[in-house]
């Protein structure tokens, strides 16, 4: 197993079974305050997707099905596969006032809120309308989003990450360490101890031997 894939099992928060999943990582001050210790929450019914039948990612462009901004198209800024869920680009918004104190109302400003799988449908890049979807593969195998009305393909979307980094446009550097490199095995299992192995690379010679010692 890989070191990442180590360090993700061990970071991954045990929930309980009735945890209400929200627009938060678990474990942040914001998402502690949606599930308090110690109390019940009531489970919020939501029409599973399964992975294989999933095709919204971050970058897409959506229109809104239901809702005060039916009819409306936006960019998908984040998907929630816990909660079936994605947020749209400054639509589905409303109102809230942060940083409120005893002596200042705080500052109100716009947030949006979640809309479900089934609440939003892709648009065909042939009509700008919404469309259905269907996963097919190409005579290469790869796995593509097909729109079942014009037939076209809908790659999905270079997203960047939280640094602004797209992976597929990224361009190794001078001091980026290559995929060879990275990849190199050059640890070999050995049963001797790190004093033994130091020794033998410097060519130092022990000369010494350690007195009995009885234990009774």
């Amino acid at each position: 197993m890989r070191l990442s894939a180590l360090l993700a099992l061990a970071s991954k928060a045990t929930l309980p079974p009735n945890y209400r999943y929200g627009m938060n990582h678990p474990g942040a001050l914001a998402d502690k305050r949606r599930n308090p210790p110690r109390t019940r929450q009531r489970p919020v019914a939501v029409e599973p997707v399964s992975d294989e039948d999933w095709h919204l990612f971050c970058g897409d462009r959506v229109e809104i099905l239901e809702g005060k901004d039916a009819g409306k198209q936006g960019k998908v800024v984040e998907v929630n596969r816990q909660r079936y869920s994605v947020v749209l680009e400054g639509l589905n918004t409303h109102y809230r006032y942060i940083g409120r104190t005893k002596d200042y109302r705080g500052t109100l400003i716009p947030s949006e809120e979640p809309l479900l799988y089934n609440q939003v449908k892709l648009v065909d890049p042939v009509d700008r309308k919404p469309t259905e979807v269907e996963w097919r593969f190409t005579e290469a195998g790869e796995r593509v989003r097909v729109s079942t009305r014009s037939g076209r393909i809908i790659p999905k979307p270079e997203f960047p990450r939280a640094d602004g980094i797209v992976p597929e446009t990224w361009i190794d550097g001078p001091k980026d360490t290559s995929v060879e490199d990275a990849l190199e095995r050059t640890y070999v299992p050995c049963l001797k101890t790190l004093e033994e192995e130091v020794m033998e690379a410097m060519g130092i010679q022990e000369t010494r031997r350690h007195k009995k010692v009885y234990w009774y």
